[in-house]
């Protein structure tokens, strides 16, 4: 299978949309999709953020702003995978990444964080989330990055809902336990 990884750019903003509109997420419930933005740089606390069409509609202001940032996944030029990987200092106010932030203190560290994975379900489970988090971490070195940081859940299961990924998958890729908590641990890979 030949897989294709691109940087989220404005220009692939339709392809993104399209990506979130046709792949199920979360509890398979449409009207719950998050088109991601609660991770983005922007502070969405206090928005209007109760519908898919009003997450939808933001989900495009982000994009062109470079709020929303990631990596999308693409077999036979269709979207297949997406992984949300952005600047962890810009994400403080982030209403996801608040989540984390309760358990986690902030250093001084250069910090790309990767808050999520959506794949395609007839495409899990065939490495594109390993190749996009590969590319993260390639990326973040080029960029001047220490450390690459994500946010998997402890238990394992087969729903789309396990979007922050497997601890084994980051394990292969290089990541080290950095912090366990109730609510899951945070992984660390080294970049320098």
């Amino acid at each position: 299978m030949n897989i294709e990884i691109k940087k989220l750019t404005p220009d692939l903003v339709e392809d993104y949309i399209h990506f979130f509109d046709v792949t199920p997420h979360d509890d398979f419930v449409d009207e719950h999709k998050c088109y991601c933005v609660c991770w983005s740089s922007d502070d969405c606390d206090g928005m209007e953020l109760s519908t898919v069409a009003k997450r939808r509609a933001k989900a495009y202001d982000y994009i062109k702003n470079g709020s929303i940032q990631g990596y999308l996944a693409y077999s036979d030029g269709k979207v297949v995978g997406w992984c949300n990987a952005n600047d962890r200092a810009k994400c403080v106010k982030c209403v996801g990444f608040r989540y984390v932030l309760d358990f986690l203190s902030l250093d001084d560290e250069k910090v790309k964080s990767v808050f999520c994975f959506t794949i395609a379900p007839e495409m899990k489970r065939k490495g594109i989330a390993t190749a996009l988090l590969e590319r993260v971490c390639q990326d973040a070195k080029d960029e001047g990055y220490n450390v690459v940081e994500a946010y998997p859940y402890h238990e394992k299961g087969n729903l789309s809902s396990d979007f922050g990924g497997y601890v084994n998958m980051y394990l292969k890729c290089g990541f080290k336990l950095y912090l366990d908590t109730n609510k899951g641990p945070v992984m660390r890979k080294y970049l320098k």
